[in-house]
C-alpha cells in the first residue's frame, strides 16, 4: 500500500488534484494515505471479481491474467475481491484498458468526479492510487484518474438525523414523486445541496419546491395569454424605442442572475446556483415584474415591448432552470418557443441587459412605496379588494421624472388606488421617505371601514398596551427586581416596556384620525 499510496499523497499536494471544498477533506484525503495500512483484499462472498490466483498440488501460487491457462490440476481461490478494489478500476476499465483502445486515449483522464464525502477514502484514494499505478507509463498529469472532487454530503431526515430503517425515518423517493411531481423532488434535492454538508430533507421541502414549479407554470401561461414570444424584438431597438423601468430592471437583475448561476455552478455550489434561480424567480420575476407588466400590457405604448421581455426573460428561465427541473421546463419551453427541444437549446450566455442603475434606482423606490400603501392599507383594515380615491404628493421630487406615468399606473394597479377628483376630503396620510425625496399618500377611507368597529377594536388594543406598560414600570421602579433579576431578564423588560409605548402611540395616533 506504501508504493500505491506515495502518487496519490503527491497529486494531493502539488494540486494535480483538487477538492470542492478543500477543507476538511484533502487533509482527510491525505491523513488517510499517510497512515496508511495493508489492504485485506479477499471477501468471502458469492458475487463479486474472482480473486485470479491459482494454487498448485505441491503448494504453488501464481496470479494468472485473463488470457492464461492454469495448469492441470490447479484450483482458484474460492473469494472474491474487496468491492471497493474492483470499483478502484472503474476509470479506466470501463475505456477498455488495459488495450489502447479510442476511448481511453480520449476520455482519460476523467474531468470531475461528483461523489459523497463518506466514501472519500473507500472509493476516491483508492481510484486515485490504481489510476496512477495502472496508468503510469502515461506520465503522472494523464494517469491521474480526475483532477477535480466535488464532494456532497448525505441526504438526512428534516431533523438532520441518518436515515434508517431502525429509526423509523426512511422515506420512499417514488412516494414524493408521485405525490408531488419528479421535478419537485429534484429541486428540492439540489436546492439543499450545500457543498461537502448533509442535506437534511423533509415533505415541507418537496411541497415547496412543487409550488415553485406551479409558479413557474402560471406564470409562462399569463406570459402566454398575453402574447408573449422570445421571438419579438426587445424594447431597446435603433428606432429609438427604449424599455420601461421595469423592463429595465427585470433585463439587467436577468442577466445578472445569470452570470451569477454560470459563477456558483463552476465553483459546485448548486444549492446556491438553484436558491438564485428560485429568488429571481419567485420574488423578482412572479411577485413584481408580472404586476408592473399588467398595466404596461393595457398601455399601446408599451405592450410590445412588455410583450417581448417577457418571452425573453421566460425563454432563459427555463433554459437556466432545465438541469434541474426538466420536465416542467421542457413542456412550458416548446410552448413558449414553439421550437423542438429545451434539451438542445443552447445554454443561455448573452441574455437580459446591462443594468441601468438609474431605472434600477427609480425601480427600488416604487417597491418601497407600494409596500409601505399596503402596510399603510392593512393597518387601516382597508379590504384588499377595494379601490381607494387617493392623491400622492411629491412623485416628480422622489426621482419618478422619467417613468412618472408608468409608477402611477403600477402604483393605482398594484395597490388599489384611484386618482382623486373633485372634492376629494383624504381621511388618512402616509409619508413615505426614499431616496431622493418624500412621498405623501393621501387616501379617502370614508365609507371603506365600519368606524365604530374599528374605534372599539383600537379601544381594546389600547387598554392592552398600556396594561402591558403599567407591568414594565412596575417591575422597573422596583430596586429588589432591578437588583436581583438576570440582566437578560431586566434588559427583556425594559425592551417590552419600549415597545408598549410605541404601541400607544400608534393606537393614540389611529384613534385621533378616527
Amino acid at each position: 500500500m506504501l508504493l500505491l499510496a506515495a502518487p496519490a499523497i503527491a497529486a494531493a499536494r502539488d494540486g494535480s488534484l483538487r477538492f470542492h471544498p478543500d477543507r476538511p477533506h484533502r487533509g482527510v484525503y491525505l491523513n488517510w494515505l499517510e497512515n496508511i495500512r495493508p489492504w485485506c483484499i479477499s471477501r468471502q462472498l458469492w458475487w463479486g471479481h474472482r480473486i485470479p490466483v491459482w494454487y498448485g498440488p505441491d503448494g504453488e501460487v501464481a496470479c494468472l491474467g485473463p488470457d492464461d491457462e492454469p495448469p492441470a490440476g490447479w484450483t482458484q481461490d474460492e473469494d472474491v475481491l474487496d468491492t471497493w478494489f474492483s470499483s478502484a478500476l472503474w476509470p479506466f476499465s470501463t475505456l477498455g484498458w488495459p488495450e489502447k483502445t479510442p476511448d481511453l486515449e480520449r476520455f482519460y483522464p476523467n474531468s470531475v468526479l461528483v461523489t459523497g464525502y463518506d466514501i472519500l477514502f473507500f472509493w476516491v484514494a483508492r481510484m486515485m492510487m490504481f489510476g496512477l499505478y495502472a496508468n503510469a507509463d502515461r506520465g503522472p498529469a494523464e494517469a491521474i484518474p480526475f483532477h477535480t472532487i466535488a464532494l456532497h454530503g448525505m441526504v438526512r431526515d428534516q431533523h438532520g438525523k441518518k436515515m434508517s430503517k431502525s429509526a423509523g425515518n426512511t422515506v420512499d423517493p417514488q412516494d414524493w414523486m408521485d405525490r408531488f411531481g419528479t421535478d419537485a423532488l429534484r429541486f428540492a434535492l439540489a436546492r439543499a445541496a450545500n457543498p461537502g454538508t448533509d442535506a437534511p430533507i423533509g415533505e415541507d421541502n418537496v411541497a415547496a419546491a412543487r409550488n415553485f414549479g406551479t409558479k413557474l407554470w402560471n406564470a409562462t401561461r399569463f406570459a402566454l395569454a398575453n402574447g408573449a414570444s422570445p421571438a419579438l424584438p426587445l424594447p431597446a431597438a435603433p428606432d429609438g424605442s427604449a424599455p420601461t423601468d421595469a423592463d429595465a430592471w427585470i433585463l439587467g437583475r436577468l442577466r445578472a442572475v445569470r452570470e451569477q448561476t454560470d459563477a456558483l455552478l463552476e465553483d459546485y455550489q448548486y444549492a446556491k446556483a438553484v436558491e438564485g434561480l428560485y429568488r429571481f424567480t419567485w420574488d423578482e420575476f412572479c411577485s413584481w415584474y408580472l404586476e408592473l407588466a399588467k398595466p404596461q400590457l393595457s398601455d399601446p405604448r408599451t405592450a410590445d415591448g412588455t410583450r417581448a421581455v417577457l418571452g425573453h426573460v421566460l425563454d432563459a428561465l427555463l433554459r437556466l432552470l432545465h438541469p434541474v427541473i426538466p420536465f416542467l421546463t421542457e413542456a412550458l419551453y416548446q410552448g413558449l418557443t414553439g421550437r423542438e427541444s429545451v434539451v438542445i437549446a443552447p445554454w443561455p450566455t448573452e441574455v437580459g441587459l446591462a443594468t441601468d442603475p438609474a431605472a434600477a434606482a427609480r425601480v427600488a423606490a416604487l417597491q418601497k412605496l407600494i409596500t409601505e400603501i399596503r402596510r399603510f392599507r392593512t393597518e387601516q383594515r382597508v379590504p384588499d379588494s377595494r379601490r381607494v380615491a387617493a392623491r400622492l404628493v411629491g412623485l416628480e421630487r422622489a426621482g419618478f421624472g422619467p417613468g412618472l406615468d408608468a409608477a402611477r399606473a403600477a402604483i393605482g394597479s398594484l395597490v388599489r388606488l384611484d386618482e382623486a377628483g373633485d372634492g376629494f376630503a383624504p381621511t388618512a396620510t402616509l409619508e413615505v421617505a426614499l431616496a431622493a425625496g418624500s412621498v405623501l399618500v393621501e387616501l379617502d377611507t370614508s365609507g371603506v371601514i365600519d368606524v365604530a368597529a374599528e374605534k372599539a377594536r383600537l379601544g381594546r388594543d389600547l387598554v392592552a398596551a398600556r396594561k402591558e406598560l403599567e407591568q414594565a414600570d412596575r417591575k422597573l421602579t422596583n430596586p429588589k427586581f432591578v437588583e436581583k433579576a438576570p440582566t437578560d431578564v431586566v434588559e427583556s423588560i425594559r425592551a417590552r416596556r419600549a415597545a408598549a409605548l410605541v404601541e400607544i402611540e400608534r393606537i393614540d395616533g389611529r384613534l385621533a384620525a378616527l
